[in-house]
This record gives C-alpha cells, structure tokens and sequence, in this order.
C-alpha cells in the first residue's frame, strides 16, 4: 500500500476562467495523512469567487511543490527549509506503533497505552519517508528519545511498504495516527505509544510569494473572524460605510425596543418579533403600560 494513497475532496466552488480573463484560483497541497477539510469549507464561506485547488503531494515532494509554484501553500509535516519557506505550526500529531494482529501487543486493550521499552526487543521498520523526529534529526526536540528496538537491515522505501512488513509479522513501526488510519488493514492493529516524539504539521509557503490570498489562508488556519483576517475580505469590510449609531437592523434608530421586538417603533407600532414586557400589542406604548384591552 502506497502511502500517497488518498484522494482530494472535490472542491468546485466559485466562477471558472471564462472569456474576460482568467480567474484567480488557490492552490492548496497537502501530504498524506494532513486533514484540510475544515479550513477548505472555512474558505469557500469567505471566498466563494476565488476557487481553491487540493493538491495532494508525496511527504517528500511537499517543498519542492511550492519552490517549483505547483502550489500557493502547503500543509506538510515539519522541519523545512526556513530560509525559503514561512511556516505556522498547526497542531502536532500523537504517535502511534503499527503491529501485526497476532504481534503480543494487539492482546491488550485498544485504549492502552504502550510504552517505548515494551518496544525494546522488536525490530522497528523505518521508512525513508518517516516523519517522525527521533533524537539527534532535524526537527527533534532537545529531549527526544532515541528510536526503540533493533533497527530493521534495509529500510523500506515508504510509509505503506513499512505496513505491507508490519502486517507479515517482520516487525513494527511508529507513526503518526493519521498515517495509521489512512494505511489501515484488517492484519494490522495500532495502539497509542507513550513517550515517542510527536509530528508537528504545518502550513508552509514560500516567502517571496506571501500575497493576500496566502494571508486569507494564514487567516483561516489561526481561526481569525473575517473582520480580523489581514486579507482582501479585511480591507473590504473596512471600507464599508459605518451604520448610523444606535441603528438597529432595521436602519433607524429605536426600531428595536424593550417592548416592541425587531421591527417595533418606540411608539408602539406591531412589529414582526417577540412581545416585550407589554405585550407587544398593537396601539400601546412599547413600555408596556396597560398591557390589557379595554
């Protein structure tokens, strides 16, 4: 099973290049395992005439995806190149150990933890596209512990030959739990594993392109209001004409009342809402005095 399996949710928002010229379209990619769904539903409420492009790229080729302009952004897994690419770090995934079904570790409870010296006398499959930061490579953390067990005699070539080895028993592998759901199989288990290092994801660029639409995408992936964002839909809302003060919806002052409701005058006129504290009855005072008919 190869690990660039996964598919790009199909994404068909906004207008298509037509006879004025063509229109401006974002390109998103993403590595196997990374989950831009929300973000991408966060971008078509926002910016529904810009469409947005999934690209889905090898873990390897995320970089040279945005260095080549194959891409606008990227959410990859870290380290990269910080003297080309801009990076916010998004949210670090849990590691999981991948073990066959009749390894001793799938006996145990599903929600329980292994620890990394249950590990020590398993042969561990590193891939070449492993993500995760063990001691003393880049991206490591200064505590992260070295990787457990007896490292296998050749590495397999990726995160999906690593499986194919792990589910014929060869020996077993860590990995971030996203990878271990997108790679599952009936033949192999996982279970979460305590004290092994973390994958941070992030969202990367290159630098010299930073534009507005990157910073709609900087915008949406820190949970900025669109009010906030320091995007084009910014500057749009602060050009718009300031309400009178004290308008309500409605546009003139007083329409909302303590008795009348949305759409009330303050001299009592029915509105289209909730009755206040008089009723909200037609011809009285929206204060609500004498709130019963005569």
């Amino acid at each position: 099973m190869d690990d660039d399996a996964g598919t790009a949710p199909e994404v068909t928002n906004g207008a298509t290049p037509g006879d004025g010229g063509a229109v401006r379209r974002f390109r998103l990619a993403y590595v196997p395992g990374a989950t831009p769904a929300k973000w991408v539903r966060t971008w078509r409420e926002r910016l529904a005439d810009v469409p947005l492009d999934l690209v889905a790229v090898k873990a390897r080729d995320a970089e040279r995806a945005l260095r080549d302009d194959e891409a606008d952004a990227a959410i990859l897994r870290l380290p990269v190149d910080r003297d080309v690419l801009s990076a916010i770090r998004l949210y670090d995934e849990a590691p999981v150990v991948l073990v066959s079904r009749d390894h001793l570790l799938a006996a145990i409870e599903p929600d329980e933890p292994v620890a990394l010296a249950d590990l020590a006398d398993d042969v561990l499959l590193r891939p070449l596209d492993d993500v995760v930061p063990w001691a003393g490579e880049p991206g490591a953390a200064d505590d992260a512990p070295e990787p457990p067990g007896t490292p296998a005699v050749e590495r397999p070539a990726t995160t999906g030959d690593a499986v194919v080895l792990v589910a014929a028993n060869v020996g077993v592998a860590v990995v971030p739990q996203s990878l271990a759901r997108l790679h599952h199989r009936k033949d192999v288990t996982y279970r979460r594993l305590d004290d092994a290092p973390t994958a941070p994801v992030a969202l990367a660029w290159v630098a010299d392109r930073d534009d507005e639409l990157v910073e709609e995408m900087v915008g949406i992936v820190r949970g900025r209001t669109v009010n906030s964002s320091r995007g084009r839909r910014a500057e749009a809302a602060a050009a718009e004409p300031e309400a009178p003060r004290g308008a309500g919806r409605g546009g003139t002052r007083g329409q909302v009342g303590r008795g009348g409701g949305r759409g009330a005058s303050a001299r009592g006129r029915s509105g289209g809402g909730k009755p206040g504290r008089g009723g909200g009855q037609k011809g009285r005072d929206a204060r609500g005095r004498g709130g019963k008919r005569r």
